[in-house]
């Protein structure tokens, strides 16, 4: 009996043994199957990976980048300075009459004409004081003519103008005269009006208010054209002269150049700060700038003509050490557009454009017309496929900037 129970014990044990190890075996050539990338089904190319990776970035595709005509044309060399907007006539009106103002026409920003109205003060008394002088000058009128009712009959002319020199002043024509003109004038001045065509600044009344000789009304600005005034190193000015061409940028605008033209330059340099005035105007006719607002100003100085120019951009340096300047020029081959690179020799540059000087020893040349990779060449190598696009980004290269 006890050796039955033995033996169903070691056959019980052997049971579990050939149980736990056929699990454990199973379980590893689970994980094992699951590491070599599943099922069948799921085996196979991937469009997005690395199978894609090569022929995406193969220097046997056409790189997109853009490019630039080489031109013949002059080279300005340009003096740049900061400036400030201001208005090309600027005036603040005040109230020549004292009294309530009955009437404000305009408001601010408004566009007047002029010799339009911009206030009236009341006109009660100027009026009354008006028809009091005409009265009186009616009234001397009357006596003037009486004292010289006779006087035609005198023959001696020399008398008779003595006599009428006399009438007008005893009669009191002549102060009478005087102040009917002075009524006039005051009844004149109840009205405010522009002195010039420009719009309405800083309006400071309304209707009822009462005003006082003196007092301030508002403020006429002419903006079109506007002025710009900059200061430019007393090392400068002798390059630039009036009527040369300005480009402005705005603090208010950026990226939007404005072209306007240098039209005073101020001929006395002020020794605190070794500057002179230079004044821009600009055309301004939507009233876009306003007087205040901040500029850089770009005023062509230098002329260089007859240059071989080269935007910047396409300008690259290259090699180890001995850094040497290149550019790419684009060349038709036998797939397409190649990336040919030059070694050129620079010259002169302003902001935009850089003079390339004829070939030396060391050195190419570039012709006009013939178009230079401006964006998406920093990475190329000579001879790589290229491709011209407006948009390198959009294009899917490597932009320069």
């Amino acid at each position: 009996m006890s050796h039955s129970r033995r033996t169903l014990s070691l056959v019980t044990l052997l049971l579990i043994f050939v149980v736990v190890g056929g699990a454990v075996t199973w379980r590893l050539l689970d994980a094992g199957e699951a590491a070599s990338g599943g099922s069948v089904e799921a085996v196979g190319p991937d469009p997005a990976g690395v199978e894609g990776a090569p022929e995406q970035f193969s220097a046997a595709l056409a790189q997109p980048v853009s490019g630039a005509e080489v031109v013949r044309d002059t080279l300005w060399i340009r003096v740049t300075a900061a400036g400030q907007a201001q208005a090309y006539r600027r005036t603040a009106l005040t109230s020549q009459s004292e009294g309530v103002v009955r009437h404000v026409p305009v408001r601010e920003n408004q566009t007047v004409s002029t010799g339009g109205l911009l206030v009236q003060v009341d006109t009660v008394q100027p009026a009354l004081a008006l028809a009091q002088s005409r009265a009186d000058l009616l009234a001397a009128e009357t006596e003037y003519r009486q004292r010289v009712l006779f006087d035609d009959e005198i023959e001696d002319p020399a008398v008779r103008a003595e006599r009428e020199r006399i009438a007008r002043s005893t009669s009191g024509l002549e102060q009478a005269q005087v102040r009917l003109r002075q009524a006039e004038i005051e009844l004149e001045r109840t009205r405010v009006t522009a002195p010039f065509r420009g719009r309405v600044a800083d309006l400071r009344v309304v209707e009822g208010q009462y005003v006082s000789v003196g007092a301030e009304l508002l403020t006429i600005v002419d903006l079109d054209p506007i002025k710009v005034e900059v200061q430019v190193l007393e090392s400068e000015l002798r390059f630039l002269a009036e009527g040369r061409r300005a480009t402005l940028t705005f603090n208010a605008f950026p990226g939007e150049p404005f072209t306007g033209a240098i039209a005073t330059i101020n001929p006395i340099v002020d020794p605190e700060t070794s500057t002179g005035r230079v004044t821009v105007l600009l055309p301004n006719a939507d009233g876009r700038i306003k007087p205040g607002m901040y500029a850089e100003v770009s005023l062509d100085a230098e002329a260089l003509p007859d240059r071989v120019l080269v935007p910047r951009s396409a300008i690259l340096e290259r090699g180890e050490g001995r850094r040497r300047s290149m550019l790419f020029v684009y060349e038709d081959g036998p797939r397409g557009g190649l990336a040919k690179w030059r070694y050129v020799n620079p010259g002169r540059e302003n902001e935009t454009h850089v003079e390339i000087l004829p070939e030396g020893a060391e050195q190419d040349f570039v012709e006009p017309g013939e178009i230079v990779l401006v964006d998406g060449h920093h990475y190329l190598a000579h001879d790589t496929p290229i491709r011209l696009v407006q948009d390198v980004a959009a294009a899917g290269g490597r932009p320069g900037r």
